[in-house]
């Protein structure tokens, strides 16, 4: 996510040192996803026949008219390729006459595999069930069961139909069936590497940003789906959020300056290990920081200019149509702290001790003088 400014026309690769982790449900770890990587493009295939067109000589990619239907055929169709798609999703349309062309393809070459449509926004329940975040996804079912992950290469019949070839291939009840076809070329296919998809994910980094009051937010995009709102889940834990030369370890001069300081006082780092979760559809944390400047001027003169924040967090609700996402909008404070230690001269000290000495004769002079007039003997 980079910054433009308000022209247009000066772009800031301000996320240049920002790595992606794949997270599973439980918070690890599980696969690299690049430092401020770019998503590859998918190739799309540009038809002269409109999908009316293609319809003319029969529907060959089935649409599935209700939650009946879907279940019936995943049940008459061992092997099953479907498209979840959205009618608004430009995606999805430009896709929609090479789907057809692809089921077209599959029947001609008599390939024993069901390729249907499902409507998102008709058949919300079927994509809800079915876990379907962003449009158009391509899935590939054996038995009525999905098959991770789904399909993210190119989007066009020749890849498609291999695609399809490969996954027969390593299916051991139709890995054979073509051999009746002794023309045909049957090549076997190695095994399909993937990686398993993970729920979440995790950023971690640093931002070079201007001093001035400005956000920054985490949402999810994508160059070739749209994503599903509805199942946008922006939960989410702040491991560690700090402002200039703090960071999560500080440097041994920053640690002796700050002992000097009481760790009440000490609001570096107060959203670390803070956990903000979405319990309900489009809704999501809003965080609002006010950035104080904090100059400790205790032993170096060489300690960097640090940086506390007070935050206040509330859930903001979305529109349906629009992608949730984690905001951190962040002010700078025209006030500053200053932190110092200062001592006192030894002439401070002779003088305060003086002052002592004076005022204890002072007061045993008048506690002498009542005692003497209260017991005085008197004269009869």
């Amino acid at each position: 996510v980079d910054v433009w400014d308000v022209l247009g026309t000066n772009r800031q690769n301000v996320t240049k040192n920002v790595e992606k982790w794949q997270v599973d449900e439980w918070g690890t770890r599980k696969s690299f996803s690049g430092r401020n990587r770019e998503a590859r493009e998918l190739r799309y295939e540009e038809h002269e026949e409109t999908l009316e067109e293609l319809h003319e000589d029969g529907v060959h990619a089935k649409p599935i008219n209700d939650d009946k239907h879907w279940k019936t055929f995943l049940e008459h169709n061992d092997l099953a390729f479907i498209n979840f798609y959205a009618p608004w999703c430009m995606w999805c349309q430009r896709l929609h006459p090479t789907w057809e062309k692809f089921a077209e393809e599959l029947d001609r070459e008599e390939m024993p595999v069901g390729v249907a449509t499902v409507d998102c926004v008709k058949h919300q329940k079927i994509c809800r069930s079915e876990g379907i975040q962003a449009f158009p996804t391509l899935r590939w079912y054996e038995g009525a069961k999905f098959q991770e992950p789904p399909y993210k290469s190119d989007r066009t019949v020749a890849a498609l139909t291999s695609f399809a070839k490969r996954k027969m291939d390593l299916n051991e009840k139709f890995k054979d069936w073509s051999a009746k076809d002794k023309s045909k070329d049957k090549t076997h296919y190695r095994e399909l590497y993937s990686t398993p998809e993970n729920p979440g994910c995790q950023v971690s980094g640093t931002l070079m940003v201007n001093r001035v009051p400005g956000n920054f937010h985490i949402e999810a995009k994508s160059k070739n789906h749209n994503l599903n709102a509805a199942m946008t889940n922006l939960t989410h834990r702040v491991n560690h959020l700090s402002f200039g030369d703090m960071g999560k370890t500080p440097s041994r001069q920053v640690k002796r300056a700050l002992k000097h300081i009481p760790e009440s006082l000490q609001q570096f780092t107060p959203l670390d290990s803070k956990f903000y979760p979405s319990d309900k559809f489009h809704q999501a944390y809003h965080h609002h920081i006010k950035v104080v400047s904090t100059h400790l001027n205790i032993g170096s003169s060489n300690l960097p200019t640090l940086y506390q924040f007070l935050e206040q967090s509330q859930i903001v609700s979305y529109d349906e149509v629009n992608v949730p996402e984690a905001r951190f909008t962040y002010d700078l404070s025209p006030m500053s702290v200053v932190v110092e230690k200062t001592g006192r001269k030894w002439y401070d000290y002779l003088t305060s001790l003086s002052a002592i000495i004076g005022g204890t004769f002072t007061t045993l002079g008048l506690i002498d003088a009542v005692l003497y007039k209260v017991f005085k003997p008197k004269k009869l």
